[in-house]
């Protein structure tokens, strides 16, 4: 029999649970919906009947149980803040619940985090890298940070939160990365500017509904084409250009790993965000030999990520030694 490790990916539409092996193989996997509109204690059911479902049943041990969540949330504790998709969820200890209800170690960690320890395990960035930055660009901006080979969590695990970069535009108006180029904010700026006169095709994409419209509509009518929605795109690339220069002045990693459902975008997101990354840093020195690439591990870079906290216990060890045994 092999030690075990049970996965939990816990989103604001599904909650999906996983059985993997020490060397991060899926061995069993499964999920449901959260339908977090019925409230915090039927979630935890779920979630721990997934748990259930997957545990193994041969009677292997099971080193642990790994969760990737919404942050912010502090990974010390394994307690859930606030989490924006997940309403009424404040202050929630998620890993002392499953830890009393399995008698079982327990890491919590956010999606961004443990986006980054997987690719760095098993992913894009796979290898001799010991300096990373994981920039997750969706319905929000959130990143992972890995610098001399160790997940950069901070005094209470809240880190790293690059969404959160404070921007000024004309006027003094203050606004933040994640409220100025996500996808919420791009379909927000198309409704303003549909609705102020402007033609766009995205109008024939919800039928005239503009209630409709989200990022995703927004990036699908720029691959159409569509003047209006190629310039929020570009926008919304340059923004998040800007946002990555800031993290490499502050943590100049070897490689930039861009992921979520907006970089699915390619060279619309890409171009513009390379273009400000050249324009805005303080050197060549720090985007020359950089890699930026995408992902490579798909929807499963959260259930990875989560086992692969089992494995470094919560981040806090220095990840190249579990590469190595995952090599061996």
């Amino acid at each position: 029999m092999n030690d075990i490790i049970i996965s939990i990916d816990l989103g604001g539409t599904r909650i999906r649970a996983a059985r993997f092996n020490t060397h991060l193989h899926i061995l069993e996997r499964t999920e449901t919906l959260t339908l977090a509109h019925e409230g915090q204690a039927a979630v935890l059911e779920r979630i721990k009947g997934l748990v259930r479902e997957v545990m193994p049943a041969d009677g292997s041990k099971v080193l642990g149980i790994g969760i990737s969540a919404p942050g912010p949330l502090n990974p010390q504790t394994g307690v859930i803040v606030a989490p924006p998709n997940l309403n009424g969820w404040h202050n929630v200890p998620l890993g002392g619940i499953l830890r009393e209800a399995f008698d079982l170690p327990v890491y919590v960690g956010n999606d961004a985090n443990v986006a980054a320890l997987a690719e760095y395990l098993r992913g894009a960035a796979k290898g001799n890298y010991r300096h990373i930055v994981y920039v997750t660009h969706s319905t929000g901006i959130g990143s992972g940070i890995i610098t001399e080979g160790k997940l950069l969590l901070g005094r209470d695990g809240l880190a790293a939160e690059v969404g959160h970069i404070p921007l000024v535009f004309d006027q003094g108006r203050i606004s933040t990365l994640e409220n100025e180029a996500a996808g919420p904010d791009m379909a927000a700026q198309a409704v303003k500017r549909i609705q102020a006169g402007e033609t766009s095709a995205i109008v024939d994409l919800v039928d005239g509904d503009l209630s409709r419209v989200t990022g995703s509509i927004v990036g699908h009518a720029a691959q159409q084409g569509d003047p209006l929605a190629l310039e929020i795109v570009r926008r919304s690339g340059m923004l998040l250009g800007l946002g990555i220069v800031t993290l490499l002045h502050l943590f100049n990693p070897e490689i930039v790993i861009v992921g979520g459902g907006v970089s699915t975008l390619g060279d619309l997101i890409f171009t513009p965000m390379k273009e400000a990354i050249e324009r805005y840093a303080h050197d060549p020195a720090y985007y020359q030999d950089l890699v930026i690439t995408h992902p490579t591990l798909g929807e499963d870079v959260s259930l990875v990520g989560a086992a692969a906290l089992v494995l470094t216990q919560g981040g806090g060890m220095d990840i190249t030694a579990a590469a190595q045994k995952l090599a061996l």
